[in-house]
């Protein structure tokens, strides 16, 4: 009886485990990757028909788990590119791993709008206030990566004129220098001028990153209100992407870009590009007659000595895909570029001879390591050193005007400041990241950046004179430690804090003995060492419904050349202090459609900044030149939001706009008991409200299968603001309201392997400044030829 009991229960026992194998829940894995092997984050992986679903990981990887024995449809799904559904039986005891790679789908990516969230998951999902540029969708027309920009809420690009002119750029009220640039997660500070944002093609790019306020700490260095990454082509497969174009005043610009993957690994890749133009553009300038002085008013003349032009090349070789290395890159960057100097920081000045010429000589090296001797562990690693020259070059006794009529005088003078000097300014750069992923909520990240930068140089003018043999060295680091937490797939937080440290050696002049010309150098040092901090986090309300808030106290230290000048425009200031602000960030972010007909979407951000130790730039004592100066506080109020809509795959159209309130919170200035008549002015020379518009309609299989023609429009206004201070005097000098209005037209044949655009500038040919009478480039008509493959 025992007996059959025990055997019973066994018999039993043995039903049930082999019922439970039969039903135990097993786990479906995989990766999903693009049709050329680029692996792809974000993209959402189903069951269809149940509750069961996921997005991929970094490197592209899914998990499903708790799936029961039977039979599915696996649906994988990413914006941009074709669905993929995958009829699947899963068995008892059996983990499926399967693989996915998703062809580009042309006419999804037509319906997204060209400037607005960014199209991967992860950068959707960060808590960052992040808007990227889809340069892809632009790499038919002829911007430039400054241009394209300038169409994002929040940024101002301001050029004191034409191609290769100088810039500034400004984003939310951080202007110049408190804005951080990088190529690929490296900073770009020292790339030289012959790598400038407004002469690197928008063809060089993928996408573009524009992070306002609070940066990600894998972006190192010392940004103080927001940082713009480019990311470039870096998927593993060969491709071509050749293009020129010729335009009004003269004006041309090449580009090539190719890549070439092995099946063992080994990969080349090539980026090149040149412009040049004579920037000889229409403006209407006041003239007084250099012989007699008869003045002229009104005078609509072509600038005549601004020719720019620059050639760039960029190489790397390596390889990829090695149990010691996903990427190792061994590059070199080579460039040259020359521009004639017409006018100074006021048209008043005019130059007829006077030019500036520079090269840069870079090498680089670049590392890339997933799970570094433990699972979780990235590693990114690279460094460079700027060997390239500059050299200024005045030696023209003359003074012109804008007749071109000149007045020759005798003796060894120049136009503004006699000078052959030529100068090394030695940069070197070595940044480390490395990220560790402890759990799938838990993950810390620590990123070092390290600049050095040491002016040498001698002018064969003057080659005994001591002040070219006085030090300009300075030295900056930044290190910087943040974690992570995901608490669900609708609410992550991250917390960061950085050291910021910087040391300057340099030389002040004196007089010794009271001499008239007796002049001596006192060599002076001095360091800083700041700590900041701050957070990042966001919320989905719904699905399509997000929350993003911020908050950093973050420091910028001083430029080289706001400290020693960029011996054109910008007289050095070595007293300047590094700036401080604490910054408030909240923004919103909805997508809808109407049955996927028509679709909205709208990004609202509010921001408030208080900034102390506010680094601005003023003109000089003869106001010829600019120069950078503390104001002691300054706070700004803005928002800026966008507006999105498109109808089918037919047509989009969108509207942003910015308003940014910066005002003087500079209450009692130094040396002074009572209040300063500037407290609470608007800072002057600064946009205060601005704006963008767009519209684009597509004709597909326009003439022939596969061929697409677009007409697009674009609209820029900026809002007319003053050049001083508001309360001084009746006479503010305003920089007038502008209105600039681009249309193009672009066919792509065969799919996007032959493309042709034809685009006009400035249609209306209004008069545009971005500085104080200098005016920017009257209506212009160019085309672009274009031709793509990839495989």
């Amino acid at each position: 009886m025992q007996i059959s009991k025990i055997l019973h229960t066994g018999l039993l026992c043995a039903l049930s485990i082999i019922t439970f194998a039969q039903n135990s829940p097993v786990t479906i894995s995989g990766q999903v990757k693009t049709e050329e092997g680029e692996t792809l984050p974000g993209a959402a992986v189903a069951l269809k028909g149940t509750a069961i679903g996921t997005f991929s990981a970094n490197d592209g990887r899914f998990s499903l788990e708790n799936v029961h024995p039977g039979s599915y449809q696996l649906i994988v799904s990413f914006l941009g590119y074709q669905s993929q559904l995958k009829q699947i039986t899963v068995k008892a005891g059996e983990h499926p791993k399967l693989n996915f790679r998703l062809a580009s789908d042309s006419r999804e990516l037509e319906s997204v709008s060209v400037i607005g969230r960014t199209e991967t998951k992860e950068i959707n999902r960060q808590a960052y206030n992040v808007t990227a540029i889809d340069a892809k969708k632009l790499q038919n027309s002829t911007l430039d990566l400054s241009h394209a920009l300038d169409r994002v809420s929040g940024v101002r690009v301001r050029e004191s004129g034409g191609v290769g002119s100088n810039m500034n750029f400004s984003l939310n009220g951080f202007t110049g220098r408190q804005v951080k640039f990088f190529l690929d997660g490296v900073p770009m500070d020292n790339f030289g001028s012959s790598f400038q944002l407004n002469n690197i093609p928008i063809n060089l790019a993928e996408r573009v990153e524009v992070y306002k306020g609070v940066v990600p700490i894998w972006l190192g260095s010392d940004a103080l209100g927001g940082a713009v990454n480019i990311v470039t082509n870096t998927k593993q497969n060969s491709y071509l992407d050749a293009s020129y174009s010729y335009g009004s005043f003269n004006t041309h610009r090449t580009g090539i870009n190719a890549g070439f993957t092995s099946k063992n690994g080994f990969t080349a890749q090539l980026n090149a590009f040149q412009n040049y133009s004579d920037n000889n553009y229409w403006i209407n300038v006041d003239v007084a007659d250099v012989n007699t002085g008869e003045y002229f008013r009104n005078q609509r003349l072509r600038r005549f000595h601004d020719t720019y032009h620059n050639e760039t090349l960029i190489a790397n070789v390596g390889v990829v895909g090695k149990k010691f290395a996903d990427k190792l890159l061994v590059g070199i960057t080579l460039g040259q570029n020359k521009a004639e100097i017409q006018t100074g920081a006021r048209m008043v000045s005019v130059f007829g001879q006077w030019h500036r010429k520079g090269n840069i000589v870079m090498p680089s090296l670049k590392y890339q390591k997933k799970d570094l001797f433990v699972k979780g562990l990235h590693v990114n690693i690279s460094a460079n050193y700027n060997l390239g020259q500059e050299q200024n070059i005045d030696t023209v006794y003359r003074r012109y005007n804008w007749f071109q009529q000149f007045k020759q005088y005798e003796g060894a003078g120049s136009e503004r400041e006699r000078s052959m000097y030529k100068y090394r300014n030695n940069n070197g750069l070595a940044t480390a990241n490395a990220s560790y992923t402890i759990n799938s909520k838990h993950s810390v990240t620590v990123n070092n950046v390290y600049n050095t930068f040491n002016r040498k140089g001698r002018d064969e003018l003057y080659p005994d004179a001591d002040k070219y043999e006085q030090p300009r060295i300075n030295t900056k680091n930044v290190l910087g430690l943040g974690y992570k937490f995901d608490y669900s797939e609708r609410w992550n937080t991250s917390l960061f804090v950085k050291h910021f440290s910087q040391h300057n050696k340099y030389s002040v002049s004196y007089n010794p003995s009271g001499n008239y010309g007796d002049v001596a150098y006192k060599e002076q040092k001095n360091s800083f060492s700041k700590m900041g901090y701050g957070l990042a986090s966001t919320y989905f309300l719904a699905k399509n419904l997000q929350l993003k808030g911020s908050f950093e106290k973050s420091y910028r230290l001083p430029e080289t050349d706001e400290l020693f000048g960029d011996l054109l425009n910008l007289e050095g200031n070595i007293e300047l202090d590094p700036e401080t602000s604490n910054n408030y960030n909240l923004g919103v972010s909805y997508q809808t459609h109407i049955n996927k007909i028509h679709r909205f979407s709208i990004d609202a951000n509010v921001l408030y900044r208080d900034a102390q130790g506010f680094i601005r730039p003023k003109l000089n004592a003869n106001q010829t030149k600019q120069v950078m100066d503390n104001l002691a506080d300054v706070t700004n109020f803005g928002v800026d939001g966008e507006v999105r809509y498109s109808f089918k795959q037919l047509f989009t159209a969108g509207v942003n706009l910015t308003y940014q309130d910066l005002r003087n919170n500079t209450r009692f200035e130094d040396g002074y008991t009572t209040e300063s008549p500037l407290y609470r002015d608007r800072i002057p020379n600064m946009p205060f409200m601005f704006g963008n518009a767009d519209a684009a309609v597509f004709l597909k299989d326009f003439g022939h299968k596969g061929n697409t023609l677009t007409f697009g429009y674009n609209l820029l206004f900026v809002h007319a603001y003053y050049l001083y201070w508001p309360s001084l005097g009746s006479d503010k000098l305003d920089i007038p309201r502008q209105l600039s209005h681009d249309v193009n037209v672009v066919y792509a044949m065969a799919n996007g392997k032959y493309n042709v655009s034809l685009e006009c500038k400035n249609m209306l040919d209004g008069k545009l400044y971005d500085n104080f009478s200098l005016q920017k480039p009257s209506r212009g008509f160019y085309v672009k030829l274009r031709y793509f493959i990839s495989k």
